[in-house]
């Protein structure tokens, strides 16, 4: 997870305990640790930047925050969690939960160079989580990833192509680093603001944060409850 505004909801619902950082660890990032329905929860959060205060958003910290979680722990399923941008046009309303659906892209890595152009935007797969979506009545969609909160016309010509139905700023980050340790990633994000609303995203996400935070928690909260029992491959309603 990105911010601690994200995180702070579901770490106190699970009543998660800090684990101290390795003495080799030169990230910022913070781990929660709790155990809920049989599984062991691993809360991973980006942390505050050191040199400018904030929340350490976007995609190295979201890239380095994965790795240095895939090197701690046997990780089975990666979820990335938080809020995020989608569009009218997908049927999507603010506070809407969605989980990823096909892959992970990018739509503000424009390299016109051949093979270059298919690397910028990447297909990075996301798990077939289609029955625990269905069954807990959340929507579904393709996810796209920029360093950027607002759009241009060139992210929305991209965005487009892919037929991408959520926006946000590290998912395919994320799955590009999971790949490369073989494990299974999904998505679960609560929607802040709609991207093709009059309204400018910056002020839709801050008078909608607390309430996608809130029903962040909640989708959480009953994600873990499902999968506890589960194996991946029940995501989508493959047999063991």
């Amino acid at each position: 997870m990105a911010m601690r505004t994200e995180a702070q909801p579901i770490i106190d619902a699970l009543g998660a305990v800090l684990d101290e950082p390795k003495d080799d660890c030169v990230l910022p990032a913070t781990w929660y640790v709790a155990e809920r329905a049989g599984a062991e929860v691993v809360i991973a959060v980006n942390g505050v930047d050191p040199h400018h205060g904030v929340d350490s958003i976007a995609t190295v910290p979201a890239a380095l925050t994965t790795y240095e979680t895939c090197r701690r722990w046997p990780v089975d399923l990666i979820v990335s969690a938080g809020v995020a941008g989608a569009w009218s046009r997908c049927g999507a309303q603010v506070g809407d939960v969605f989980v990823s659906r096909d892959r992970f892209v990018y739509h503000d890595r424009r390299v016109d160079l051949p093979g270059f152009d298919v690397y910028g935007v990447g297909s990075f797969p996301a798990v077939d989580a289609s029955r625990l979506a269905e069954e807990l009545g959340f929507s579904t969609g393709i996810v796209t990833t920029s360093n950027s909160l607002d759009e241009t016309d060139d992210d929305r010509r991209m965005i487009a192509a892919t037929g991408a139905c959520v926006k946000e700023m590290e998912a395919a980050a994320v799955a590009d680093v999971a790949r490369l340790f073989g494990v299974p990633v999904m998505a679960v994000k609560a929607i802040t603001d709609l991207v093709d609303h009059h309204v400018a995203t910056a002020e839709q996400f801050t008078a909608n944060l607390a309430l996608a935070t809130e029903r962040l928690r909640d989708a959480l909260l009953a994600v873990i409850d499902w999968c506890g029992p589960r194996t991946v491959r029940d995501l989508g309603g493959g047999q063991q």
